[in-house]
């Protein structure tokens, strides 16, 4: 049966291509090498048969035309090679219509679905469907699969400037929702740049998928280009580790990978060899779905923790909560107990913002990002009910008082020091049983007007530093107390590492915003990077905003492009101290000297501007709330670069 050919426009005139010159063209998804040569114009197949190199891009010489990356010669015309080989090249017909050039190629057949396909239907049909990445040469099976679900409106791609941008981002999108997005990037380096944003999202407990191209298997261990062993590469960071195979259970493979990241709470990496992306799938495989594959996550305590926990809670008169980061998604739980029990909430810096501030049972953060409010009732409780927080040294959590810790994961329980009573379950499931034995059984003292109290002390604390000025900039606390008035109580907040941090979790009172950081790993730059993973995800229900210094922008300034390309309204208040100033304070601290803290900036208002953002600069205390209000107030990406001096944080 004769196969039918598909005409493409692929020159709209002629004479844009000279006689002795050629060009690569597309036909459908055909590349074609067009030449004109001797006044005639030919399409060939633009892969030279040997390493695949563009013709179009090589030129005629001596009436050959010579392939660019080894020098092999074909006829122009024809395709075949000199001396009577049998390695030409493909030809297709070619007709010219006025001034037009057109080139026919056969009729695509049917799309066959590929191991690729299969992997990503079964990963959308898990629910994960928000991906960060940048597409190139080692992951094009994988992509070209993203790309038909995100045709079909089950998925959403963001392509980044930078593969470490999409892991922070991904990581950003896991610690919000509870659910893995995935970032994708090539064999070799883009995979390798993936490695500080996964583990951002190990040491956080947080579900990420990471999906890396790979070079074809074949030539594994021959030091091909970009040739990395990834599998042995991220077995410290992904607790689901492993390479795709021609033979493997495909739709398995993916389902275990999203089972582990999310029971897990951590990251799982699949690395796709190139040749294997592209292959057809078994004919006896389908998509899988989670259907009967997860269990609930509604787990309860050991009975005789519970007992304990019950009789400690009934036998204390000032007891105090401190919640963590894994508490997150158990607040209202948390809270209506504190409401029955009136005592202080108190959280970790990690868990900012999970309580508001203007509840009357907020006491802000504990520890070295913190306020006096949440140290003295600390200090003065008699019982500490400690959920979903780690005891960490910046927090300070002191192990000198009674303390009943509630943890999903029993490795974190009793991890540094004894606990009175360690209950492994999850939060709001371990609370309804405590709230069930103690109620109407508990003698606890009402702590709210001491609370009120010690935030009219701290109020008072805060104006008075407010008064501090410098000719060289602004003072943290004006910038943080501005924001209190302008950031809208839903938004969520990314932040980042550094002095700028520090002062935001001591001065920044949260209402019902919701905060992203980098805890356990820290790592600078990552907060405009997950605000891009907070607008993936929550973006049109919620305002997203970012905070950080010039140090933590300069890492990933250029995602301000991909704000731009896909219309992020994030909010980025920039402090531009013109010095990494956390590490200068340490120098000191130290009794070093100050050495290679300073930065050299750019006016980062105007950088905004080139992007395509809204950029604005602000020196001076009484520009700061007009200039917020303008950043809420804009419909799209935009940035507020503020003059600050690092000596007042």
């Amino acid at each position: 049966m004769k196969t039918k050919t598909k005409w493409y426009k692929v020159l709209d005139n002629k004479k844009s291509l000279p006689e002795g010159r050629v060009q690569t063209v597309t036909a459908g998804h055909q590349g074609i090498c067009l030449t004109h040569y001797e006044g005639k114009f030919s399409a060939l197949d633009n892969k030279c048969p040997h390493q695949g190199g563009p013709l179009g891009e090589g030129s005629i010489e001596n009436g050959m035309l010579r392939c660019p990356w080894h020098g092999w010669d074909f006829n122009p015309c024809t395709g075949l090679p000199p001396g009577g080989y049998d390695d030409g090249v493909k030809t297709f017909e070619i007709k010219e219509e006025e001034e037009a050039i057109y080139v026919g190629v056969p009729v695509e057949e049917e799309h066959e679905d590929t191991i690729s396909d299969v992997m990503i239907q079964t990963m959308v049909n898990w629910g994960v469907d928000t991906v960060f990445g940048m597409v190139g040469h080692s992951n094009l099976g994988v992509a070209d699969a993203m790309m038909r679900e995100e045709a079909k409106g089950k998925l959403q791609f963001f392509g980044i400037r930078h593969e470490g941008a999409a892991a922070f981002a991904a990581s950003a999108y896991g610690k919000l929702t509870g659910k893995p997005a995935v970032c994708f990037g090539i064999a070799g380096p883009g995979s390798t740049n993936m490695f500080t944003g996964m583990w951002d999202a190990k040491v956080d407990r947080t579900p990420l998928l990471a999906f890396s191209g790979q070079v074809n298997t074949q030539v594994m261990g021959t030091g091909a280009f970009q040739e990395v062993d990834l599998v042995k590469a991220f077995q410290t960071v992904a607790d689901f580790n492993h390479a795709v195979y021609h033979n493997s259970k495909h739709s398995e493979l993916m389902s275990l990978a999203i089972k582990s990241a999310l029971l897990h709470r951590n990251v799982s990496h699949i690395t796709f060899p190139d040749e294997v992306a592209f292959l057809p799938k078994p004919k006896s495989e389908e998509a899988q779905t989670p259907e009967g594959r997860i269990t609930p996550m509604n787990i309860s305590p050991p009975k005789q923790m519970v007992e304990k926990a019950v009789n400690m809670i009934k036998e204390a008169e000032k007891p105090a909560i401190i919640v963590g980061h894994g508490a997150r998604f158990h607040m209202d739980a948390i809270i209506s107990f504190a409401e029955k029990l009136k005592c202080p909430v108190i959280t970790t810096f990690k868990g900012k913002g999970l309580i508001s501030d203007a509840h009357e049972l907020g006491c802000g953060v504990l520890g070295r990002s913190g306020t006096p409010i949440a140290s003295w009732f600390m200090n003065e409780s008699d019982l500490l009910i400690v959920l979903g927080a780690s005891f960490s040294n910046h927090t300070g959590i002191t192990p000198k008082k009674p303390i009943i810790q509630v943890d999903y994961d029993p490795t974190a329980l009793s991890k540094f020091h004894k606990i009175d009573a360690a209950l492994w379950g999850e939060i709001s499931e371990t609370l309804s049983l405590i709230e069930e034995k103690t109620l109407g059984k508990t003698s606890t003292i009402d702590r709210r007007k001491e609370i009120a109290e010690r935030w009219t002390i701290w109020k008072e604390e805060k104006a008075s530093r407010l008064k501090d000025e410098s000719e060289i900039g602004l003072s943290s606390i004006a910038v943080f107390e501005a924001m209190n008035n302008v950031v809208p109580e839903n938004a969520v907040i990314a932040v980042d590492v550094g002095n700028n941090t520090y002062s935001f979790g001591r001065y920044f009172e949260p209402k019902h915003q919701s905060i992203l950081m980098s805890g356990y790993l820290g790592s600078i730059g990552f907060s405009l990077p997950a605000a891009m993973g907070a607008w993936a995800a929550k973006g049109k229900e919620r305002p997203i905003w970012s905070i950080s210094g010039d140090g933590g922008f300069g890492q990933y300034l250029g995602e301000m492009m991909t704000l731009v390309k896909y219309n992020m309204n994030i909010k980025h208040v920039l402090l531009n101290n013109s010095e990494l100033g956390k590490i200068s304070k340490e120098q000191k601290a130290a009794e070093l000297d100050v050495w290679k803290t300073s930065l050299h900036n750019i006016s980062f208002a105007k950088y905004a501007e080139n992007c395509g953002a809204l950029g604005i600069r602000v020196t001076k205390k009484e520009e700061l709330i007009p200039a917020l209000e303008q950043l809420k107030a804009h419909e799209g990406p935009a940035l507020l670069e503020i003059i600050t001096d690092s000596k007042l944080i």
